[in-house]
C-alpha cells in the first residue's frame, strides 16, 4: 500500500542510489564548463534546503576565473603545508600522497556562505541553538551534492583553506561564516568506494556502531542479535 506522497520504486531507487553513488571528487575533472541551466539547476537544489526558521541562510559565489582560482589555490598550499606538519612517519607520507583538491582542475568553484545573522525568519528555532543558521547552509551543500551526482557532475569540498584569508581574498563581509568550498565539473569516472576509503586512510563505521535507543548508552541492538 502506498502512502500519501510516497514516490514510485524507481524515483525512490535514484534517491538513494544518489546518496550511495556520491562521492567527494578531487581529480578526473573535465575541461568542459557546467552550461548554465545545469549550474543553476543544482543551485536551485541548494536553494530549496530546509532551513531553521525559513531563514535561507546560504550565500552562493560561483568562481569561474582562472586567476582568483590561482589564489584561491595558494591559499590551500599555506594551509596545507602546515596541516601536513600534524601528521608524522607513514601516516605523513601517505597524506603527503593524496589528491586534496581540485581548485584549477574544475572548470568553475563554488564558495558556499551563511549569513549568521540574518534576520529572516524572526529568530524561530534559533535562540537556543544559534549554530542552527550553519547547520542549514551545510542542508544546502547536501541538497547541492546529490542533485550534482544525478546530473553528472563531480563535486569536491576543500575544507583545507584559511577562512579568514579566503573571505578577504574574495570580499565576503566579515560577519559571513565560509561553510564550504567547492570543485565542480564534470569527471572522466566516480569511484565505487569513497578515495579515503579505497586507500586506507579510515574504513566506514557500521551502522549498529552509531546507533542508540532511547538513552545514549543504550545499543539500538541488543547485543544478542548482533553476534
Amino acid at each position: 500500500m502506498s502512502r500519501a506522497g510516497e514516490f514510485c520504486e524507481t524515483d525512490k531507487d535514484g534517491v538513494y542510489r544518489a546518496i550511495a553513488e556520491r562521492r567527494d571528487v578531487r581529480s578526473g575533472f573535465l575541461p568542459e564548463p557546467l552550461s548554465e541551466p545545469v549550474l543553476l539547476r543544482l543551485l536551485e537544489a541548494a536553494h530549496h534546503a530546509p532551513s531553521v526558521g525559513f531563514m535561507q541562510p546560504w550565500r552562493f559565489l560561483v568562481i569561474r576565473s582562472r586567476p582568483v582560482r590561482m589564489r584561491v589555490h595558494e591559499i590551500f598550499m599555506k594551509t596545507n603545508r602546515a596541516a601536513a606538519k600534524t601528521y608524522a612517519g607513514a601516516q605523513a607520507a601517505q597524506y603527503a600522497s593524496l589528491k586534496l583538491e581540485g581548485i584549477l582542475e574544475a572548470p568553475q568553484n563554488l564558495c558556499i556562505l551563511c549569513d549568521p545573522e540574518n534576520e529572516r525568519g524572526h529568530g524561530l528555532g534559533r535562540q537556543s541553538m544559534p549554530e542552527t543558521a550553519i547547520y542549514s547552509a551545510v542542508c544546502a551543500v547536501q541538497n547541492l551534492w546529490l542533485a550534482a551526482r544525478a546530473e553528472g557532475v563531480g563535486v569536491g569540498w576543500v575544507s583545507i583553506l584559511d577562512p579568514d584569508a579566503l573571505k578577504q581574498m574574495l570580499g565576503v563581509p566579515s560577519n559571513m561564516v565560509v561553510v564550504a568550498y567547492l570543485c565542480l565539473g564534470y569527471v572522466d569516472s566516480f569511484d565505487v568506494k569513497p578515495e579515503l576509503e579505497r586507500l586506507g586512510w579510515e574504513q566506514r563505521i557500521p551502522l549498529e556502531n552509531v546507533l542508540r535507543l532511547d538513552h545514549f548508552d543504550h545499543p539500538y541492538f541488543p547485543e544478542e542479535t548482533t553476534k
